[in-house]
């Protein structure tokens, strides 16, 4: 086959064009590629079996795919990390979720605002301890829903805050109504806090649950302060038909979330997970409430793989 060579013309027209492709940056082409969808870890947390035995639950919890779980939701039988948990106890909790092969990332405080605060500190302080013992990385709070209390709780979680630094330990608070239930208390309990180690937990369905709000924007004030997202939905506004009460143990997608939206905007944030599973429909069993709570995994990775 003859060959026809380069003119010196064509030589130099290449050449030039190669070497401005070589000088481009890395990161001038790879802009050019779609972002990668976000690979947030999920978890369950143990609210949706709590009918049922911890051991029925970590069970369903293995089963419907997770291999994190948070302790949430304290039961007549299991108090896990409250201020009277014995060590024996601990133990034993540690060695039942370890069996499992699964990791316990979260624990929830019950923060005692009616106590004085000497006691109040000392009982939060023992329950973040214990949480130390099980290996946790996060202390969840829920916030404080009576105003004439809200000065004492934000003592609290200031005391909390670095004593939970102090053992590695990230306390966090979710939207739950009262003072942390908008954006706007939200921030407004940061700043009262005044703690770097005070962060928020996301919780889509509790804004609407709590206050109608849109969830995505109501995201955007807190954004950079979010480290974890409490995956829920919700049925309806409150009141919106003056007779249904809203309902959060349900199936996703089947309410108000817009889980994509609210997604997308924790990615522009620079969002890293987790997200907690914590409501889907319970059912009559635990297996019948595990095939549920497998549902809503399956549905949030078909989300994050859009997003």
């Amino acid at each position: 086959m003859i060959t026809t060579p380069y003119t010196r013309r064509q030589f130099l027209t290449a050449t030039t064009a190669g070497l401005a492709v070589g000088l481009l940056p890395h990161n001038s082409m790879a802009a050019n590629k779609p972002a990668a969808a976000p690979r947030w870890p999920i978890g369950c947390f143990n609210r949706p079996w709590t009918k049922w035995s911890f051991d029925d639950t970590l069970d369903a919890i293995k089963a419907a795919g997770y291999t994190h779980t948070g302790l949430l939701s304290p039961t007549k039988d299991d108090v896990f990390t409250s201020a009277n948990a014995t060590p024996a106890y601990l133990a034993a909790l540690k060695a039942k979720i370890a069996a499992r092969g699964l990791k316990v990332n979260m624990t929830a405080l019950r923060v005692k605002t009616a106590l004085p605060l000497a006691e109040a500190l000392a009982d939060t302080r023992a329950q973040i301890a214990n949480g130390h013992t099980m290996g946790v990385e996060f202390a969840l709070t829920f916030g404080e829903d009576k105003p004439e209390r809200y000065a004492h709780y934000f003592k609290i979680m200031a005391d909390a805050a670095a004593f939970a630094q102090e053992r590695g330990i990230k306390l966090v608070m979710k939207p739950h109504g009262g003072g942390s239930g908008s954006s706007a208390e939200i921030v407004a309990a940061i700043k009262q806090v005044g703690h770097a180690n005070f962060k928020i937990w996301y919780d889509a369905g509790n804004i609407i649950y709590y206050t109608g709000k849109d969830p995505v924007a109501e995201l955007e004030p807190i954004l950079p302060h979010v480290t974890g997202f409490c995956a829920k939905d919700c049925s309806i506004d409150p009141g919106a038909d003056g007779k249904t009460k809203p309902d959060v143990m349900i199936q996703f997608g089947t309410g108000k979330v817009d889980f994509a939206a609210v997604f997308k905007k924790l990615k522009s944030g620079g969002f890293n997970g987790p997200i907690m599973v914590e409501g889907c429909k319970i059912g009559a069993t635990a297996a019948e409430t595990t095939v549920n709570a497998r549902a809503n995994r399956a549905f949030l990775e078909k989300v994050l793989a859009t997003v």
